[in-house]
């Protein structure tokens, strides 16, 4: 392990690890139900208007599911714009496809990464207590980013990025003893005292709750075309701020995340860092299509000097809690088998 990493790491890492020096990540697919929300962030080129192609069809899902299985992948990730149904112009095509809600067909495509040997983890923006209750028998974990606390330009328009709103779900996913996902979006107009404030009410819900498994601390990468075009985004230094903040605030027992294709890796690391969250084999990041994921061996050339594993988009610490759905056991133990098996040396 590089010697100038923060003792404060090594502690972090053998807590969630087990072990000093492990940087882990997830073989995923990335599978956006729909492209279609009702928010209107300032950043964002995810969103499209409802028409021909607003929807990946159960085909388009189970061509994508085949494959990740023939690579490997453990992890189906689902996501959608949220509550699009409130989109006009939208009902038709999910009608189409037999299904009055998103959630509905949610569940649908949960049981069919099942079938294909992956474990559902769904980020479908703000969702009630209801619909995660719903969802829990097919997820091993859920997420949603907090992105940030502070009312900032780049969220108006958008009833679903209200700070409180988010936190509220964040919370009940807590309740519900959801191992949980969450995060900040670095560089969108909010200062060096909000993510602060924002890494400490992560803190503080993970400590009442004990759900929180990992954050990500991820840069705006700004797109041409959107409001925010010309804003600079997330520098190199303020990311290693804020992961610096992130160790200093949060429980030891969460997960610190970087995007690997998005930010400066090697250079970050040794800040805090001991997650590279999502790597797909198959499928491209719908959110920033412009930066594509590294291959295994690049991951491995990005970590030298630690010691990469692959992990389930559940903690091991939430296997051992049993914070799953009785009907998954059999999924994760026969998963965490063979990540064992294969291995990363």
């Amino acid at each position: 392990m590089p010697p100038d990493i923060n003792p404060s790491i090594r502690q972090r890492s053998k807590i969630i690890h087990g072990e000093e020096g492990i940087i882990t990540f997830s073989r995923n697919v990335f599978l956006p139900l729909t492209f279609v929300c009702q928010n209107h962030c300032g950043y964002c080129t995810f969103r499209q208007p409802p028409g021909a192609g607003c929807l990946t069809g159960p085909h388009q899902v189970q061509e994508i599911l085949t494959k990740g299985q023939m690579f490997g992948c453990t992890e189906a990730l689902f996501t959608f714009g949220e509550r699009p149904e409130l989109v006009p112009g939208f009902q038709p095509y999910l009608k189409a496809l037999g299904h009055s809600t998103i959630l509905d067909y949610c569940e649908e495509m949960s049981k069919r990464a099942l079938e294909a040997g992956l474990l559902p983890h769904t980020n479908a923006g703000v969702l009630t207590g209801e619909e995660m209750e719903r969802l829990k028998p097919l997820n091993a974990s859920m997420g949603l980013m907090l992105e940030t606390t502070a009312d900032i330009p780049a969220h108006k328009g958008s009833q679903g990025k209200a700070p409180e709103v988010r936190i509220e779900m964040i919370e009940e996913a807590g309740r519900q003893k959801i191992p949980f996902t969450t995060g900040l979006l670095i560089g969108i107009g909010e200062t060096r005292e909000d993510r602060r404030e924002s890494l400490q009410v992560i803190s503080d819900l993970h400590r009442r709750h004990d759900h929180i498994q990992e954050i990500i601390i991820q840069n705006f990468c700004p797109k041409p075309g959107t409001d925010m075009a010309a804003y600079p985004g997330a520098t190199t230094e303020i990311m290693k701020d804020t992961i610096s903040l992130a160790d200093e605030i949060l429980p030891a027992d969460i997960s610190i995340q970087i995007p690997p294709n998005l930010a400066d890796s090697r250079s970050l690391l040794r800040f805090g860092v001991t997650d590279l969250g999502g790597v797909s084999p198959v499928t491209p990041d719908y959110v920033n299509p412009e930066h594509p994921w590294p291959g295994i061996e690049e991951l491995k050339g990005l970590t030298s000097g630690y010691s990469l594993r692959e992990r389930l988009c559940i903690y091991p610490k939430y296997i051992r809690k049993g914070w799953y759905s009785p009907g998954l056991k059999d999924y994760i133990m026969r998963l965490e088998n063979r990540i064992t098996e294969r291995g990363m040396q």
